[in-house]
């Protein structure tokens, strides 16, 4: 059966508890204090506080009036769900609007990414980050296109056999797509959850995650269950916030155990904060005539396809000409160390790197990449510099480009 979204503003309301919608963080349900289902317990127990009726109907009429115009919520076709499930992964909801419709413009269907040149996709997931998201991409669409004969698979374990699909973007095709019942767990449904059920553990353990996906399936209507999986991730995108949460606008403030306890700021646990390591790079902007020297970066290093201007760790900056000889190991080319461009800094996981941006002139030497750990030379190019933007670049690299 064909997932059909609700329009903003309507809803038939499957309501027959005595509670009145609008007054959701007023309401008092006599539980002391709620437990997850387990299997033991009498199916007619709720897995929330108060009724489970209730707690779905609020769900669902508070995402009739309140879900946010999305590109990807037009339709439930499954090759659009999937696309905006892999670019949502890490990413805010408004960068990723403008990328999904470039996207999907360029390769409106599965074949066309299945065929498209890997360089092409990098270039249209350029500035997204986390580049492995769209080469893997490229791969389940190949996989589709070869053992799926270019129909999107159907069932959970297909879809999550997929490279890059893990369980919760499985569920989240199977529910909106088809409408199957399966639960999904991602970062603002974890959170929410927690609060829900006032679990206040670290939600990263194994112990966390098979509690709150348990709940999510406990708590699953028998239909509509692709707009309820977006009605709650909404909620928790908006409202259950980690931060100055809006529990007194929340539709579901009468059925959460931290709410009602006072702890919806104790729960979950923060955190740990990551220890951020500085470290300093070089990257240089080789110039013969009217070209520049640039490198595609190998499968083990960051930014992986991508193109990028030499770049290399400095380890004295005082001594800055030592990237000379570095420059001269990688690739064959001598050159001398030039004026001082710009200074990016910008983060890439746990580490923080400032990172100084130098020209160098060409003197001589022809290019002889050096070797990576496989074994392959690395990939290096003169390009002129005018043609620089057809290049999937590195987002320092698109920064430094601008500047040549």
């Amino acid at each position: 059966m064909k997932q059909q979204l609700l329009p903003l503003g309507r809803l038939v309301v499957r309501l027959n508890e005595t509670a009145t919608l609008g007054v959701f963080a007023h309401l008092k349900f006599p539980m002391a204090r709620t437990k997850l289902k387990s299997r033991s317990e009498p199916e007619n127990s709720s897995p929330v506080r108060g009724s489970l009726a209730a707690f779905q109907s609020h769900v669902f009429a508070w995402f009739a009036t309140h879900q946010r115009d999305l590109p990807w919520r037009k339709s439930q076709d499954p090759y659009r769900v999937w696309i905006s499930e892999i670019m949502l992964q890490q990413t805010q909801v408004a960068t990723v609007k403008e990328y999904f419709r470039r996207f999907t413009a360029e390769f409106p269907q599965v074949s066309d990414l299945a065929a498209a040149n890997e360089q092409k996709v990098l270039r249209l997931w350029e500035g997204l980050g986390y580049y492995r998201r769209a080469r893997q991409l490229h791969a389940a669409a190949k996989e589709i296109v070869e053992r799926f004969h270019g129909k999107f698979p159907q069932t959970v374990d297909e879809i999550q056999s997929l490279p890059g699909v893990g369980r919760y973007t499985a569920g989240a095709i199977a529910s909106i797509a088809y409408g199957h019942k399966v639960p999904i767990l991602e970062a603002n449904t974890q959170r929410l959850f927690a609060r829900l059920t006032g679990w206040d553990q670290v939600l990263t353990t194994s112990a966390s995650q098979k509690r709150l996906w348990q709940f999510a399936e406990d708590i699953l209507p028998d239909q509509d269950v692709g707009i309820f999986n977006q009605a709650l991730m909404e909620i928790g995108s908006l409202v259950c916030t980690p931060k100055n949460q809006s529990c007194s606008q929340c539709p579901l403030a009468a059925h959460c155990e931290a709410y009602q306890q006072d702890r919806q700021d104790e729960i979950p646990q923060p955190k740990k904060k990551i220890e951020f390591i500085p470290i300093t790079e070089i990257a240089l902007v080789v110039r013969r005539k009217n070209e520049v020297l640039v490198r595609q970066c190998g499968q083990d290093e960051r930014w992986a396809g991508l193109w990028d201007f030499p770049r290399f760790a400095v380890a004295d900056v005082n001594e800055l000409s030592a990237a000379e000889a570095q420059l001269k190991e990688a690739s064959g080319i001598q050159a001398s160390l030039g004026p001082h461009l710009t200074t990016i800094k910008h983060g890439v996981t746990k580490y923080r790197i400032t990172l100084l941006c130098h020209e160098m002139s060409h003197e001589k030497g022809r290019l002889r990449p050096a070797p990576g750990p496989d074994g392959q030379p690395r990939v290096w190019q003169w390009r002129e510099a005018s043609h620089l933007a057809d290049l999937p670049l590195s987002t320092t690299g698109r920064k430094l480009a601008k500047l040549v």
